[in-house]
């Protein structure tokens, strides 16, 4: 199954684009999984997932932690913690 991933902020300007579909490998479970599957395709890639405690991230637009199973969402989106005032 194809997976749309979105990227925000400095992560979509180091990963390159703003948004992709992939078809995930069976290995990769988590979003954890995700992101240290992303960091090896290098470039950029390697970059904006080189710290995963840094990120946020959301599954079919609902926050979630890292840590969580992808399961059937569609939809993955990375982004830097969200500062407010």
């Amino acid at each position: 199954m194809e997976r749309v991933l979105l990227y925000f902020a400095w992560v979509r300007e180091q990963v390159g684009v703003g948004e992709e579909k992939v078809a995930l490998p069976a290995e990769v479970l988590t979003l954890t999984d995700l992101a240290a599957w992303l960091k090896a395709r290098g470039g950029g890639y390697s970059e904006a997932f080189a710290r995963p405690e840094k990120l946020r991230a959301a599954l079919d637009q609902k926050m979630v932690p890292l840590t969580t199973a992808i399961g059937d969402a569609r939809e993955i989106a990375f982004f830097p913690p969200v500062t407010g005032g």
